[in-house]
């Protein structure tokens, strides 16, 4: 297990917020001000921090300004990247556009809508916020056409769930808070949840949830997925199985290795190694095997046992799985090897197996 640091760890600031930032100094200059050197935005609950400006330019009728992506110590793919926001007078309101970068919803399920910007609703409304203030500070009417960029974001965006998401040509601007907190757990199992509101929007008949890329190739190449009925599980099982709860689909297969495989039997939520761990002396009485005890891992123990533990594995994650979610929802599970082999499977299979 990796050692925690011996220092607080650094918050840094979402896409959105730097977004808003990058609105104000562009307002700012549009309307007749200098180019600041930075910037004060008020977040969602209050705070008001400070942003430095790192891009100014400007033209007959426009004028565009950056922030440099903080994302503290989140190990965050957008820290450093320039989150540019270009402002022009509008036809009446504020209008939003995706620039390079920033990527254009194609599927329903997300807060977004289809055809619309992939920035979030929160991000809107502090950027919207930030227009009216300023309008009002500056006397000029609140009618503002904002093109969001992020250069190099449709690389970037290949890194997240985006592509899978129906979210096309680059990144989201994203943030409920305006903060970053490192190592959150909660983005992770946000995005679990917009998968699924995608899969629920396109009217998909069958998901998967898989513990890692290996295991989700399996459960893909196996039934034939498209991209978006692949839910980024990972360690977060408790996370898909709840919202999946309220939130059901006909049918899911859960796949992953031994290893998390086991803990799921177990009764594990959180499958993440320094979170949970198998639970050997229980894995020795139940396969009536007492050297199991000794082992140091699930795959270790299965080369000992072989198939019988494999079964055992796939039908109680099975038994754990079914517990969790409503009785029309279909479930399957599949155990493979670190190979991708597949190791045993239990549940009836999903449509088109």
């Amino acid at each position: 297990m990796a050692r925690k640091p011996d220092t607080p760890l650094r918050r840094g600031w979402t896409t959105g917020a730097c977004a808003t930032a990058a609105t104000r100094a562009a307002l700012e200059m549009l309307w007749g001000a200098p180019c600041p050197k930075s910037v004060v935005i008020t977040l969602p609950k209050g705070e008001t921090p400070e942003f430095a400006i790192a891009h100014a330019d400007q033209g007959e009728g426009w004028a565009e300004a950056g922030v440099i992506k903080d994302a503290g110590d989140d190990p965050d793919v957008t820290h450093g990247a320039m989150i540019i926001a270009r402002v022009a007078h509008s036809e009446g309101g504020v209008v939003f556009r995706a620039g390079e970068g920033v990527g254009v919803v194609t599927m329903p399920g997300l807060p977004i809508p289809p055809g619309e910007p992939a920035i979030n609703p929160v991000p809107r409304q502090m950027i919207q916020a930030t227009v009216a203030d300023t309008a009002e500070r500056l006397g000029e009417r609140p009618d503002i056409e904002i093109t969001i960029s992020v250069p190099g974001g449709a690389a970037l965006a290949q890194q997240t769930w985006n592509p899978r998401l129906g979210i096309k040509g680059g990144l989201s601007i994203l943030g409920t808070t305006g903060i970053v907190r490192p190592f959150s757990c909660a983005a992770w199992i946000a995005s679990i949840h917009r998968g699924i509101d995608v899969a629920r929007g396109a009217d998909l008949g069958h998901v998967a949830g898989c513990t890692g890329a290996t295991s989700e190739t399996v459960v893909q190449q196996l039934y034939g997925l498209p991209d978006h009925a692949m839910l980024d599980m990972g360690d977060f099982a408790g996370g898909l199985l709840k919202y999946l709860a309220k939130h059901p689909l006909p049918h899911v297969t859960i796949g992953g290795g031994i290893g998390k495989m086991v803990k799921l039997a177990q009764g594990a939520r959180d499958l993440h190694s320094g979170r949970s761990q198998v639970d050997f002396d229980a894995l020795a009485d139940v396969l009536g095997m007492p050297d199991l005890k000794y082992m140091n891992t699930a795959l270790q123990a299965h080369e000992e046992v072989g198939e019988t533990m494999a079964i055992w594995v796939a039908q109680t994650a099975l038994e754990k799985v079914r517990a969790m979610l409503p009785e029309e929802v279909g479930v399957d599970t599949v155990v493979i090897d670190r190979k991708g082999v597949i190791l045993a499977r239990a549940g009836v299979p999903g449509p088109g197996a």
